[in-house]
């Protein structure tokens, strides 16, 4: 069976490889950039876990399970060996008094040209991953990344006080208002956007209730086209398969729009090699627990079925 999920989304690539307009950005990096670009992939059919390059689903799970619990500090994604939001954090220690270190300016780009400098910014995250593992001051201190994703989601503050439970909420409209327009998340709180690690790229989501099936709508204001928009493509497609779960509903389609589809420069060489290689089957979701979405472990999420082609490494812009 074609596997008309995965080819979505390296038509996208081909797209904006024969379609982008150049452009700058924050990073210094440059892109190939498209605005406005939609994918529709189909969940009863397979779990749309990229097989072009292999994609570590253990990173997907245990970072959309730190988002629900409304946690915004690495030291969770670490015990988990997860190292996705290690760098927004280390730049803020990076760049404190407390720091003493060697001179990590520019480490980004620095790290891909000198050696040396490579290897001394390796020991020096080395040790700042394992103080936050093991100190809780200092976690609490440089750990903390703002008021992200999981803090939107489940506690985003009220002007008035107290605050609100985005997600808890949406479960209830869709359990007794599941023809509802209004059921909504978002991630995107102007007030809040000037004191966050990175402000939101996937900024809001949309259920849609039909048939008993559930579908979501995700609006990605920046969409890393190599490196990030396959983990969201993942992470929101298990979203929608939990909260499905969750409200006695079965999955339809996760909707993926974007609004700056862009490939960076020091990416079009792996996605070059990505778009040679063939599309295997797709993987299929298990969940093998009875608990609340809330209460899941990574151990009780996995895929079957998976037979990726190898990874290709590429550098983060930060």
């Amino acid at each position: 069976m074609a596997n008309t999920n995965e080819q979505q989304y390296l038509d996208l690539l081909n797209y904006v490889l024969n379609n982008g307009h150049k452009k700058s950005d924050r990073t210094g990096t440059g892109t190939i950039s498209t605005f406005g670009y939609q994918m529709r992939f189909d969940l009863s059919k397979s779990f749309p876990l990229l097989t072009t390059k292999k994609v570590p689903f253990g990173l997907i799970k245990s970072e959309l399970l730190w988002f629900l619990h409304g946690d915004t500090n690495i030291r969770y994604l670490l015990e988990h060996k997860n190292h996705i939001w290690d760098e927004w954090a280390f730049k803020k220690y990076i760049e404190s008094t407390d720091y003493s270190g060697p001179d990590m300016t520019d480490f980004g780009r620095r790290s891909l040209v000198d050696e040396e400098f490579a290897k001394e910014y390796k020991i020096q995250k080395s040790a700042f991953d394992k103080n936050i593992l093991e100190n809780e001051d200092f976690a609490d201190k440089y750990g903390d990344l703002g008021l992200v994703y999981g803090s939107q989601w489940r506690h985003w503050q009220k002007r008035d006080g107290g605050f609100i439970d985005q997600i808890e909420n949406v479960i209830e409209q869709i359990k007794t208002t599941p023809d509802s327009r209004r059921m909504i998340v978002s991630a995107w709180n102007p007030e809040d956007v000037p004191t966050m690690a990175l402000p939101p790229c996937h900024t809001m989501f949309q259920f849609y209730v039909n048939d008993g099936k559930l579908s979501c709508q995700l609006y990605q204001r920046s969409g890393d086209l190599f490196l990030g928009v396959p983990f969201n493509i993942a992470s929101y497609a298990l979203l929608t398969h939990l909260v499905a779960r969750e409200t006695g509903l079965e999955v339809g389609d996760f909707v993926h729009t974007l609004g700056d589809a862009h490939i960076y420069l020091n990416h079009i060489d792996q996605v070059k090699t990505q778009l040679s290689r063939d599309v295997h089957e797709g993987p299929q979701l298990e969940i093998n627990s009875d608990k609340s979405m809330f209460d899941l472990d990574t151990k009780d999420i996995k895929v079957t079925g998976y037979d990726p082609e190898p990874a290709i490494k590429a550098p983060v812009a930060v």
